[in-house]
């Protein structure tokens, strides 16, 4: 009863600055690592397909790697439900405590794991059994450490405090890129491709030595002691999450109407960009590693800015507004990237337009997850030699029964699939194989402008994402408030966000459009949009210990 007076009344009451600082800083700190952890697998992913995916084409090991890269992604929710009903049942610390132990072992034995040369296929096995527990342990770890900072937080400041966690996801990602980078040139790229690539995963194990020391020291969130012990705790944080309508409800509108939207935005600014540079614009991977790294750099502290303001004005109308501008934006600003880190492409594509010219039922949808489908007819065969060039092209429908494919490179006309006259027709018509270094020389006017459009996108994910959190752990009560607010987030960005970069990769090989893929992530932005202003209330002023 000592400890329910004294925490009563927590909303009014502020930590010693001692004591906040540490809690922000061990919170944020140990999910850094665990971003870093997560998104090494993304970062490295075409080294990973060399390693563990060689048994298939080259074509087949890329959908693989970013399947396995989404495989993560695709459990999170799980790992939301099993470690949020834990942290709501014993606390928070330790059940965050355990997830970064399962973390940082699993990023560490990928560190050791032999390639597909060596075992076959028990590599790929075993390494999208370690993304599966990757998973898992970030979907248990965001929530907990959320809650717990956000618990910690006196009324009028859980935005900016819990904007700090907020930071940890790009500062994970921009780490690993760090490392990366480091290790590549302190190597050499042969060396490095060949076994230096193990080294940003075996630094997990120094991180998770320092995580769990800091962590041991903090102490349980003051309102869930504070809910221990005047014995309101939930004894069946599922059934009081998603079976009562009252509640199932909130759940929903949080991931319509807040975290589908939000997380779009974050992986189209944070990771498609990378993919679109590298895959699509044919940029150099440490050109483009770099201009990623110096765009989260200069942006980051919008994390912490949209988070304070979001104390002020409101979470909503932030989180609204930056679902809405990157909705209006994505077309012209990725246009831009293509201006000005391949302008060869972009006067290639205005001076001599590509068409194929096929009969539909002579052409697949290649969209091939497992690896094993092949396709042999011409149509395929032109339309994966252009995607695979990093080529745009649009789709003219020749008379039913046509049997061979055309291809259209300006005025050239080749009648039928023939690799080597496509590419001689497409070197002729100034299509680049690779993006010109020199256009993005460090520096040059086209490097600053293709940071500034990248600083940009990075700046939108800071306005959904800096307030996010603190309306999450505002939605829901204390004694299930782990549980809540975990699995929509982590559906959210588990599921929306992290299949963004196989679904867009399938949509532009279908349509032909480089830019095709963009209308995944705006359509649920405007969609979030939509349900965010009309149904989701308004939390900066609610009590959190309930």
């Amino acid at each position: 009863m000592a400890m329910a007076g004294a925490l009563r009344g927590r909303d009014n009451v502020d930590l010693s600055s001692a004591e906040t600082r540490k809690v922000i800083f061990a919170s944020s700190l140990g999910t850094v690592f665990e971003w870093y952890d997560f998104y090494l697998f993304g970062s490295l992913a075409a080294i990973m397909n060399k390693n563990f995916f060689s048994g298939v084409s080259e074509t087949a090991g890329f959908v693989f790697v970013l399947l396995g890269f989404a495989a993560g992604f695709a459990v999170r929710p799980f790992g939301a439900i099993f470690f949020g009903r834990l942290g709501d049942l014993i606390g928070r610390k330790y059940t965050f405590l355990v997830t970064i132990l399962i973390m940082g072992l699993s990023t560490a034995v990928v560190g050791f794991l032999p390639s597909y040369a060596t075992i076959g296929i028990a590599a790929p096995i075993i390494l999208i059994g370690l993304r599966l527990l990757q998973g898992l342990a970030l979907g248990g770890e965001y929530g907990g450490a959320a809650t717990y900072v956000a618990e910690h937080a006196p009324m009028g400041k859980r935005g900016l405090y819990t904007s700090w966690i907020q930071t940890t996801a790009t500062l994970g990602l921009f780490l690993s890129l760090l490392v990366i980078l480091a290790c590549r040139e302190g190597l050499g790229a042969a060396a490095f491709e060949a076994w230096g690539w193990r080294i940003p995963f075996l630094v997990s194990i120094l991180l998770l030595a320092i995580s769990v020391w800091i962590r041991l020291s903090l102490n349980e969130s003051p309102v869930f002691q504070k809910m221990k012990a005047e014995g309101k705790g939930s004894s069946s944080p599922l059934k009081d999450s998603f079976g009562q309508w009252s509640n199932l409800k909130i759940v929903i509108l949080a991931l319509i109407g807040l975290t589908a939207g939000q997380a779009v935005v974050w992986y189209t600014g944070q990771f498609y960009t990378l993919f679109f540079l590298t895959q699509t614009l044919k940029v150099d991977l440490t050109t483009a590693n770099v201009l990623i790294a110096l765009s989260l750099a200069i942006a980051t502290p919008g994390f912490i800015f949209f988070g304070w303001l979001s104390d002020r004005i409101g979470r909503k109308h932030i989180i609204m507004a930056g679902c809405l501008v990157a909705a209006v934006s994505y077309f012209p600003l990725f246009g831009a990237l293509t201006k000005y880190a391949n302008p060869q492409l972009e006067a290639a594509v205005a001076k001599a337009p590509v068409v194929v010219v096929a009969d539909p039922a002579t052409c697949s949808f290649q969209f091939n997850p497992t690896g094993t489908a092949t396709f042999t007819r011409q149509c395929d065969q032109a339309k994966a030699l252009l995607a695979k060039a990093g080529v745009p092209y649009s789709n003219e429908v020749a008379p039913a029964g046509t049997a061979d494919t055309k291809v259209k490179i300006g005025s050239t006309v080749i009648d039928r699939f023939d690799a080597k006259a496509i590419n001689a027709a497409l070197a002729e018509a100034g299509y680049p194989a690779k993006a010109d270094p020199k256009v993005l020389a460090a520096f040059s006017s086209n490097w600053w402008m293709v940071l500034l459009i990248l600083t940009i996108l990075v700046i939108f994910v800071t306005m959904v994402y800096g307030p996010i959190a603190a309306m999450l752990v505002e939605l829901f009560p204390t004694r299930i408030r782990y549980t809540s607010m975990s699995l929509p987030y982590h559906i959210g960005n588990g599921w929306f966000g992290g299949f963004l970069p196989a679904t867009a990769f399938a949509l532009v090989a279908w349509k032909g459009d480089i830019y095709y893929g963009l209308w995944y992530p705006i359509v649920f932005a405007l969609m979030t949009f939509v349900v965010g202003m009309l149904f989701v209330r308004e939390t900066k002023d609610r009590s959190i210990t309930d």
